[in-house]
């Protein structure tokens, strides 16, 4: 059975924090822009939590598709940051939402969890073990920002995205195809510890590891269905950084007008920035039913995926 996204939605928190916020490191609004390309990010309130965000994107998402919580038959939710060690998120989201007692997990694969998820949502239905899934990558990365370390407090904001997962109902369709990957010898790159709890970054090597990994994985899961850059319809990367973005789209050919951008607005937001730039493209108009969409993230661990798959097909 071929797969296809029928929904997406996505939510931010209220309060938005803009680049005067940093002031006090040293920095002002046009170093900021200049070197990430991001102008304002939203962060969750002391009273917010992320199952909140979570809720507000999977029913837009659900909404989106004409599907009910009803038909979700497993919940996949991708996360750095849950509201508690554990019980995780994803078996709240899915009471929250009224779906009659699905499998329900959280997952962690740092930025590249949402491409991790959905490979395994779609792995789920042409198993034929289910009809209809629900992925959430929601992210809370204030949580765990160093707010005194002007390298990466400017980096971060807070998120969620989501997506149902169905069956595409064309039989002999184009499935989707994902490339996922790992290298562990890089941890002490881009890690937060138990003791610290916050984020540190070697923001050079990432920056070259991520565009590189990018591209090349891309170009593999495009050359893996004989497809070309001018056969998609859209590219969206991980929304670490504008400069990254257009440097991995510029390696593949791949011109502005189908690169899709979000990070100025938002922020890195982890595993939510891919869902939440969907919704962003959907909402513009920038999607037709059948469109192929390509999706790359990089992350700590080092972790990496790349993936193709149709728009509501």
């Amino acid at each position: 059975m071929t797969v296809t996204i029928s929904g997406v939605g996505a939510a931010l928190p209220g309060t938005v924090i803009g680049n005067d916020h940093f002031a006090h490191l040293d920095t002002s609004h046009e170093w900021i822009v200049k070197r990430t390309g991001i102008h304002t990010r939203h962060w969750l309130s002391p009273d917010e939590s992320l199952a909140d965000l979570a809720e507000r994107a999977s029913r837009q998402a659900l909404a989106d598709s004409g599907r009910s919580a009803h038909e979700v038959d497993h919940v996949l939710v991708s996360t750095v940051t849950p509201d508690r060690i554990t019980p995780g998120v994803a078996p709240e989201l899915a009471a929250r939402l009224g779906a009659p007692g699905p499998p329900a997990v959280d997952l962690n694969a740092a930025c590249a969890g949402f491409l991790y998820a959905l490979d395994h949502a779609c792995a789920l239905i042409e198993s034929g073990r289910a009809r209809c899934v629900l992925v959430c990558a929601a992210e809370a990365l204030s949580r765990i920002t160093d707010v005194t370390d002007r390298s990466t407090a400017v980096l971060f904001g807070d998120a969620a995205g989501a997506v149902v997962v169905t069956q595409d109902g064309l039989e002999g369709g184009e499935g989707p195809h994902f490339l996922l990957g790992s290298d562990g010898g890089h941890t002490e790159l881009l890690y937060a510890d138990r003791e610290e709890r916050v984020l540190r970054m070697s923001g050079r090597q990432v920056y070259e590891f991520a565009v590189a990994t990018m591209a090349e994985q891309t170009r593999k899961v495009l050359g893996a269905r004989g497809l070309r850059p001018a056969d998609i319809a859209l590219f969206i990367g991980h929304q670490a950084n504008a400069r990254i973005l257009r440097a991995v789209a510029a390696e593949l050919g791949v011109p502005d007008d189908r690169t899709e951008i979000s990070v100025d607005t938002v922020g890195n937001t982890s595993s939510a920035s891919i869902p939440f730039a969907l919704r962003q493209a959907r909402d513009a108009g920038r999607l037709r039913p059948g469109d192929r969409i390509v999706m790359a993230a990089f992350g700590a661990g080092f972790v990496w995926g790349a993936g193709v798959v149709r728009w509501k097909a």
